[in-house]
């Protein structure tokens, strides 16, 4: 095993990217090259784990998490890239930081940023504003280190905004890689990024988002399916179209789930909102509008019960690829008589699928901690060189 993992640290060697001192906010802004450097690096960091080798190259520091929404998987994924190369992990609570008194963006972001190493944001409930968020803190880091007052400069690491979700996305593309064996295996696969049933309203648009703009660059044939009116940001499926004619891929929207999840290799029903209703809710909450909020609710929780089909079940399974297609989903589901009455998937299928939902979801503090190692050290293969030559074991066995 071991030489399998100097294989791949030779083969990172030999790769080109600008990850070095660059932060991590959509995947459309990194090239190929980068993307590719942050799944080999991914994967010789978990190697490592699975093989008691520690890949702590931190002995002291601070990453902070500040997630101004819900979150399980992220959060803790998060949290365990940081401890695995050796960062201790401070959230910042808003509402019992000075912010919620009026501290400004700027001056949040310098103050936690004086030993720390990393800030992960999640920023996704108001259209339009989550990626801006993130853009105001980095500006702001980056004024603080060139006048001298930050030793260095802290990398943001975008943990889902209103417009992508790299770090799903890119765990969902390790974990297509992993199934597949490759990535180049990944040319003409199926894959349907479809809407899905819920009985709640106003879940972000970034994950079909970061799905369709992912994997159209690895030349994979992407089908968008949605009720009509469930549309996307428009300039995020150009994208996609783009991606698609670039990389010899496909990229194609129906308005029928089960036209199209005949064929399919890999299925993705998820539930989000409409563009439109999304610009109406951030409008709304801006103005602390709560009687309007309650009845845009009532609005689109009507509009989702007429989609109520849209339920990915045993007869959509039979029609996708040898009635077998992989089921990916970045978690929780709604499931069919068990997290709720009807939801995106029935119980019976996402039962079938459930452990490989765990894989999936398995990747992703490897992917994190990728990204933090390509953006603190300019040569991650010799940094991977020296951790394997110490073979500093994880765990010791007394």
């Amino acid at each position: 095993m071991r030489k399998e993992i100097f294989a791949e640290i030779e083969a990172i060697q030999e790769m080109q990217s600008a990850l070095y001192s660059k932060d991590f906010l959509l995947t459309w802004e990194k090239s190929d090259d980068d993307l590719s450097m942050i799944l080999r690096v991914a994967g010789v960091l978990k190697q490592m784990r699975d093989n008691n080798i520690s890949p702590r190259v931190f002995d002291t520091g601070l990453a902070v998490s500040n997630f101004r929404d819900k979150s399980t998987r992220t959060r803790f994924s998060f949290a365990s890239a940081c401890n695995l190369l050796g960062l201790a992990v401070q959230d910042l609570d808003e509402e019992k930081s000075q912010i919620s008194h009026g501290e400004t963006v700027r001056e949040t972001a310098a103050m936690i940023s004086f030993l720390s190493y990393f800030i992960g944001i999640r920023d996704d409930i108001f259209l339009g504003e989550g990626n801006r968020y993130m853009r105001e803190v980095a500006a702001s880091l980056d004024e603080s280190h060139r006048e001298g007052i930050l030793p260095l400069r802290p990398g943001v690491i975008n943990l889902q905004c209103d417009m992508d979700h790299p770090t799903q996305s890119m765990a969902d593309l390790m974990n297509l890689k992993q199934v597949y064996g490759s990535l180049e295996a990944l040319q003409g696969k199926k894959i349907v990024m479809s809407w899905a049933y819920s009985p709640s309203y106003g879940k972000p648009l970034s994950v079909p988002q970061g799905i369709i703009a992912l994997m159209t660059r690895f030349g994979m044939d992407v089908h968008l399916a949605y009720p009509e009116g469930y549309d996307l940001i428009p300039d995020i499926v150009e994208k996609a179209k783009e991606h698609a004619s670039k990389s010899g891929g496909g990229f194609h929207v129906s308005h029928s789930m089960e036209e199209s999840m005949k064929d399919a290799d890999i299925v993705y029903p998820k539930s989000w909102a409409p563009y439109h209703i999304m610009q109406k809710r951030t409008e709304l909450l801006k103005q602390g509008d709560v009687e309007a909020l309650k009845d845009l609710e009532r609005e689109c929780l009507a509009e989702n019960a007429k989609n109520i089909h849209w339920e990915y079940d045993q007869p959509l399974r039979a029609v996708t690829r040898q009635g077998d297609a992989l089921y990916m989903h970045c978690l929780p589901a709604d499931i069919s008589g068990v997290s709720c009455p009807r939801g995106e998937v029935s119980a019976r299928v996402f039962e079938l699928a459930r452990l490989d939902t765990y894989r999936e979801a398995g990747y992703k503090p490897y992917i994190i901690a990728a990204m933090m190692f390509c953006q603190r050290f300019n040569a991650p293969a010799k940094v991977l060189n020296t951790i394997m030559k110490h073979n500093k074991a994880r765990i010791s066995h007394v």
